[in-house]
């Protein structure tokens, strides 16, 4: 099995062979799939979704409140994020990685978070998931107790065999691939 840091730079090395346009079509694909998903039909309560970096799924379109509460992660700190309300794409600015970060009201009602979009660097058929090494889900996650939490990643990102994990590292109850 490799490591941890083995993996994350061979995912680096498959994403590298995708051109934008491929990944933007995965991206879609698994935009559509969530927006079908009966967590996000209807839902009440609060969904937490993610800003993308370049090399991750993009969400973006998911990104319209139609009657549901939609969070984002802001990073607070080199160890620190918090959850903020997302209200619109003019309460955006760039925060922390380059990353598109909520200006709304801050959030600290975790157990009201009924879904959790979740990305990660690779994810197995268990639920494992594999971050970028910073920590900031690791810590994020345990507190999210009642939230049906889902990771998405591209095709080549997703393993059948198990990838390394902690035993304090928390589980998706699902993967979206595509």
């Amino acid at each position: 099995m490799l490591t941890k840091k083995e993996l994350r730079a061979e995912i680096r090395r498959r994403k590298a062979r995708y051109s934008r346009e491929a990944l933007d079509a995965f991206s879609a694909a698994i935009a559509e799939r969530l927006l079908q998903h009966p967590r996000l039909t209807g839902t009440e309560g609060a969904v937490l979704l993610y800003h993308a970096l370049p090399d991750e799924v993009d969400l973006n379109r998911l990104l319209t409140p139609q009657g549901t509460e939609l969070l984002l992660p802001k990073v607070t700190g080199p160890d620190s994020m918090e959850l903020r309300r997302y209200l619109s794409p003019e309460h955006l600015q760039t925060g922390a990685y380059g990353i598109q970060e909520p200006t709304g009201p801050l959030f600290a009602d975790y157990d009201r978070i009924t879904t959790a979009i979740i990305p990660g660097m690779a994810f197995d058929r268990e639920g494992h998931r594999l971050g970028r090494g910073k920590g900031y889900y690791d810590r994020l996650l345990p507190q999210l107790k009642r939230a049906y939490k889902i990771g998405v990643c591209f095709p080549f990102q997703y393993f059948t065999s198990p990838i390394p994990t902690t035993e304090t590292d928390v589980a998706m109850d699902e993967v979206i691939f595509g």
